[in-house]
């Protein structure tokens, strides 16, 4: 069954210098908004404890075009500054939620350069998207065509660190779920291998971040030489920011074509509940770990499964499926990272990573059949014997 959702296209594009200093005039006059009302709120938050809506703020919008000071903001395109107050609404709606933390200040150097429009701030006729305060359509790169049909609601434009021009297209588009398949698979990530299937088959790590080390290091020593302020050192820092993008574009590549296959090839994909941010605070393979992208691979396959009909079962972080023997059910008693094989007491010889990955696929099709969640296996303070429940997990 097809089911119609939200999605983004994302473009390329290479404005004129007109569209260009429009540009950059609109992400600045965003940027100080979203500054000067988070400040507001703050100040209302903390200083009176009173909370102030959207409504108020976009109130004292209006008032401060009117000021000489801040008359510059009648210059460009109101809609981008609005979109503006609506992102800080609901940040601070994910804050009193408890859902996030208090909101932070944008910076011109370490934000992200973006601006969003709505309907009323662009025009799409023929396939050419023109913005407000522009008298030509933008200059995009056709990567690849839109939904038949399809006409962009939002249109989000963004500049990158390399001084690469984006806009994003938020379109309505129709899914057809993928056929139906029987196959399951369990996916344990790895250093070494990126991934290792249950199928047995090991997925190369392409280690990109380690393959541009040297150019990297070299850009950014290069960087550090240049005076501050100068030129010289903003062409050093593009330079740097050219080397980053090129490592991240790579790495996301791999992983949507990863991700796609297993989606597409598997009704059921079982993966491990991985707290990356507390693996990243080990210094030895915090880099390493960074460069493989586990979340990203996580977010990539639960939004495409959830696209294409399939089924992710994620199993509890703390489910032993490395020390877990998947023959006898023994769980060993360690396991260092460098042990690669081991041998259980029943004479069963184990590669860790297809070991873990075979547990891994056991442990999610129980969840899968019985809806219960996955939780490690422990030995009685008694008895020292399986609760009779793990017992049962293992036998599956």
């Amino acid at each position: 069954m097809t089911q119609q959702v939200k999605r983004a296209f994302k473009y390329r594009f290479h404005p004129t210098g007109e569209q260009a200093a429009e540009l950059s005039r609109t992400f600045g006059c965003v940027r100080l908004v979203y500054n000067k009302a988070l400040e507001e709120r703050t100040r209302a938050w903390y200083g009176e404890q009173r909370r102030v809506s959207y409504v108020q703020s976009s109130a004292a919008l209006t008032e401060w075009k009117r000021t000489e000071e801040l008359a510059f903001l009648a210059e460009v395109s109101s809609v981008p500054l609005q979109q503006a107050l609506r992102h800080l609404q609901t940040a601070f709606g994910s804050f009193f939620a408890k859902r996030a933390k208090y909101p932070r200040f944008k910076s011109r150097k370490k934000s992200r350069q973006s601006a969003e429009y709505t309907r009323s701030g662009f025009t799409w006729r023929d396939g050419r998207l023109t913005l407000a305060k522009m008298a030509a359509p933008l200059d995009i790169r056709w990567s690849r065509p839109l939904p038949e049909g399809a006409a962009p609601t939002t249109v989000t434009v963004s500049r990158d660190a390399a001084g690469r021009w984006f806009v994003s297209l938020l379109c309505d588009d129709v899914i057809t779920p993928a056929p139906a398949t029987t196959a399951a698979v369990g996916i344990d990530a790895g250093l070494t291998s990126l991934v290792t299937l249950s199928t047995g088959e090991k997925i190369a790590n392409p280690k990109h971040e380690r393959k541009d080390r040297a150019k990297l290091a070299r850009a950014q020593r290069e960087l550090s030489r240049k005076a501050k302020g100068s030129n010289n050192r903003e062409k050093a820092r593009r330079k740097v920011a050219r080397v980053h993008a090129r490592i991240t574009d790579r790495r996301r590549d791999v992983l949507h074509k990863l991700t796609t296959r297993l989606v597409r090839e598997n009704q059921t994909v079982v993966i491990e509940d991985l707290t990356v941010r507390n693996l990243a605070k080990n210094h030895s393979l915090a880099r390493a770990i960074s460069d493989a992208s586990w979340t990203e691979l996580r977010s990539m396959l639960e939004y495409k499964c959830a696209w294409y009909g399939r089924e992710l079962v994620v199993v509890d972080r703390w489910f032993p499926s490395s020390k877990l023997c998947g023959a006898c059910g023994t769980v060993a008693a360690s396991l260092p990272l460098n042990v690669r094989e081991w041998t259980c007491d029943c004479g069963t010889l184990h590669d860790r990573d297809i070991n873990a990955a075979r547990n891994i696929k056991a442990a999610g099709l129980a969840v899968s059949a019985c809806g219960d969640g996955v939780r490690p296996q422990r030995e009685s303070s008694r008895t020292g014997q399986l609760p009779a429940k793990q017992e049962a997990l293992t036998a599956k």
